[in-house]
């Protein structure tokens, strides 16, 4: 899932210095689970727009807000509220915030930061295992991926810095390579592969990225 949190209330403000019509738009996926952009929030933010002097011309809760055509719709079915706003303030990830933008001639404002992908450990905490990088390598390195575990993001062993499994850059957490040692060890029952990785391959993150399914 896409992380998010809330920006500080102020910075949402200064948005909106010339601005006294807004529209509120929220994310039923990601962002309501990080408690960032669902209902609840939504309802927030539009109590204390209203408390600032703003007037909310209404508000919804998108299924998908990363879904364009889903969101046009759903932008068309608030039409006179849409249209009675001189912006829409989205809380979402940024992938939602430009579905909005998209589908609307109103202006945008973004209400929150997008963070990273990421894994729950338990409700309200969230863990990045994946950097999205476009080169998979889970397969060699015991399911964990040292391009995200790792902060310097290395792929051929621990650097020099490690000391009894700890992490130089972060001394109270595991080194990644230890981890991807200890768990081929005892779950796969093999070693590190001898054989040098081979260096990224970067231009699998030539941006922007897209991907069309065969029918």
């Amino acid at each position: 899932m896409i992380v998010s949190k809330q920006k500080p209330f102020s910075e949402i403000l200064a948005s909106l210095e010339n601005i006294s019509r807004v529209f509120l738009i929220g994310c039923a996926k990601c962002a309501t689970v990080c408690k960032s952009g669902g209902e609840e929030q939504v309802w927030r933010m539009q109590e204390d727009l209203i408390a600032a002097g703003k007037e909310v011309t209404g508000s919804m809760v998108i299924d998908e807000a990363c879904h364009m055509l889903r969101v046009q719709r759903d932008l068309r079915a608030k039409g006179e509220m849409v249209t009675a706003a001189e912006a829409l303030i989205v809380l979402s990830c940024g992938a939602g915030v430009q579905s909005v933008s998209a589908g609307s001639d109103r202006a945008t404002i973004a209400a929150l930061d997008t963070l990273f992908l990421g894994n729950i450990r338990r409700f309200g905490q969230f863990e990045q295992r994946c950097s999205l990088c476009g080169e998979c390598r889970l397969n060699e390195t015991a399911g964990i991926c040292p391009v995200t575990a790792c902060p310097k993001g290395i792929l051929n062993g621990p650097c020099g810095g490690m000391s009894e499994g700890k992490c130089e850059v972060s001394p109270d957490a595991e080194c990644a390579w230890y981890q991807i040692f200890v768990r081929l060890r005892d779950r796969d029952g093999r070693p590190l592969s001898p054989e040098t990785t081979p260096p990224k391959d970067f231009s699998k993150l030539v941006k922007p990225g897209s991907l069309t399914l065969e029918r």
